[in-house]
């Protein structure tokens, strides 16, 4: 009898797994593993080769919250050969994070940053050291630093209202939108002319590139299938990361998937660059300034750098502040729209507020209205406690042996983390935490945070969206501004409400695991203008 070719194929793999198996068995027993010396913390047996993958579902943040009920919020696994510590309370959020911040403030080597991260040259997957220290550097004085924000708050200005406009002209009120549409559009404004210095819609052909020549840009829909793709391969780990000699498998076609997305994205940041460094070239001394990427170029050229920044570090920080923003803030306001038509009462409390505060004479939310919004600023809070963009944040890595005490402040006797081990620390378990937040902390309650102290910026560590530490996200800060002026908006702009036949507690909240945590069912509502007509066709503010 013969088999077929892939047949033959998967046999030899089976029998390739078990010989080596079997060899690793025997390795063990000539020559014990030094992790015997370690005291881990608690957590499942891991099996050979495996470790405790079959633990983790489609929705890791929810396996592991699962296991840490049996086995405490400081957990071990194994991810194939990968040493794995899952964190899962506010102590040990604060023992990772804050206390021992620099120990544990490198990131793995995975196939990600190998591909979309430009061989581990950008913000998010660069090894901690002088390079990685000069990029965290600039974004803070130059991108995203106060007095760049205000200077460019009438781009997002002028982009909220053309949004408002936009839905004005979606159709009959009767009809539903796609929300997420709408809020990519807007988000995807703003960062390419912040980054960019200009807006790119063109056409492009089925690959994603441009068909109107250069490679720019691609049109929406295609850019943003590349950053929601960007956000779901970088938040997996490759079987390759976890069991190196089956890296050159690729069973899942994940790498295969990052080098398609690289290609892509190479494209397009080649031609962005060329295009500024001609401009640059052409104007001579009498060029400025004006984006990102003119940033970046000036910074590349800075004979003092202590380590020199080349073309592909350019375009990897260029490729993590344009895909940032869109994404984190589309998703966070279509949760929280969502979890506003499930709960009426929060959303007729949010729209009370904001004709008491702006009135309904004026169509646009400012930045400057949000402090006199105590309730949509809470509103805005309670949706990144319950749905955060990084449910596990981004994963670390132990740059040295470090002891975690009973009581989780580092010193004497208690477990060990043995350098090369990575870290999760599960922010979903933690807004989920009855201890922290109360029998109703499943629940959408935005109270809770009116009048609360409690902040989203990294030093209050039951509430986490952003991360904290040294590795906390450099945009926090117009990502905040972003979430709250475009939810803002919205529910001032519009009544919203499901199309006919959904009930609130109908409405699928079911999520996707990635780098980020959108819904798995993208949200559909009608809005309903609830503003004189004349405010949505008038050209002005």
């Amino acid at each position: 009898m013969v088999l077929p070719p892939w047949t033959s194929f998967f046999l030899g793999i089976i029998v390739l797994a078990i010989a080596l198996f079997l060899l690793s068995i025997l390795h063990r027993r000539r020559h014990p593993s030094g992790n015997s010396k370690y005291n881990l913390p608690p957590g499942p047996r891991p099996w050979p080769v495996i470790g405790n993958l079959n633990l983790i579902g489609p929705l890791p943040h929810r396996s592991v919250h699962e296991l840490s009920k049996r086995y405490g919020s400081l957990m071990s696994l194994r991810f194939g050969s990968l040493p794995v510590v899952v964190a899962s309370s506010v102590d040990m959020a604060r023992f990772f994070l804050k206390t021992h911040d620099l120990a544990f403030i490198d990131r793995p080597r995975t196939a990600s940053g190998r591909y979309t991260g430009y061989n581990y040259s950008d913000m998010l997957w660069s090894p901690y050291g002088a390079y990685w220290r000069q990029a965290r550097k600039f974004c803070k004085a130059e991108v995203f630093s106060a007095a760049r924000l205000r200077s460019q708050e009438h781009v997002r200005a002028a982009e909220v209202r053309a949004m408002l406009r936009d839905l004005y002209a979606a159709g009959p009120a009767a009809a539903p939108v796609r929300l997420m549409d709408h809020l990519f559009q807007l988000t995807i404004n703003v960062i390419s002319l912040m980054v960019l210095g200009e807006k790119h819609a063109v056409a492009v052909d089925g690959d994603g590139r441009s068909a109107a020549g250069g490679g720019l840009p691609a049109t929406p829909e295609a850019f943003k299938w590349m950053i929601e793709e960007f956000f779901l391969l970088s938040g997996r780990l490759d079987v390759g990361d976890m069991i190196p000699w089956l890296r050159w498998l690729d069973p899942h076609g994940h790498v295969r998937r990052l080098k398609r997305l690289r290609e892509m994205f190479d494209h397009f940041l080649d031609n962005v660059v060329d295009e500024h460094s001609e401009r640059r070239w052409r104007e001579g001394d009498a060029f400025v300034a004006m984006d990102a990427v003119d940033l970046l170029l000036e910074l590349a050229d800075d004979p003092n750098l202590e380590v020199p920044i080349q073309r592909d570090g350019i375009k990897a920080f260029t490729l993590n502040l344009l895909v940032g923003l869109p994404d984190t803030t589309s998703v966070t306001v279509e949760w929280a729209m969502s979890e506003l038509l499930r709960n009426p009462d929060a959303l007729a409390t949010a729209t009370e507020e904001l004709d008491r505060v702006v009135g309904r004479e004026r169509l646009v939310v400012t930045e400057g209205d949000i402090p006199s919004l105590p309730y949509m600023e809470a509103v805005v809070k309670e949706t990144m406690r319950l749905h955060p963009v990084s449910p596990l944040l981004t994963p670390r890595l132990s740059r040295e042996d470090v002891v975690v005490s009973v009581g989780g402040h580092g010193h004497g006797h208690g477990h060990d983390i043995p350098a090369g081990t990575l870290v999760f620390v599960n922010v979903w378990a933690i807004a989920r935490d009855p201890a922290v937040w109360g029998r109703t902390a499943g629940e959408f309650r935005p109270e809770r945070f009116v009048g609360s102290g409690v902040d989203v910026k990294g030093q209050d560590l039951e509430l986490l969206p952003f991360g904290s530490g040294r590795r906390m996200c450099p945009g926090v800060s117009l990502g905040l501004r972003m979430v709250q002026v475009i939810l803002a908006n919205l529910v001032h702009g519009y009544a919203w409400k499901l199309p006919d036949g959904v009930a609130g507690e109908e409405l699928s909240m079911e999520e996707t695991f990635g780098l980020s945590m959108p819904r798995k069912v993208r949200l559909d509502a009608v809005a309903e203008p609830r503003l004189p007509a004349h405010l949505y066709l008038y050209a002005g503010p």
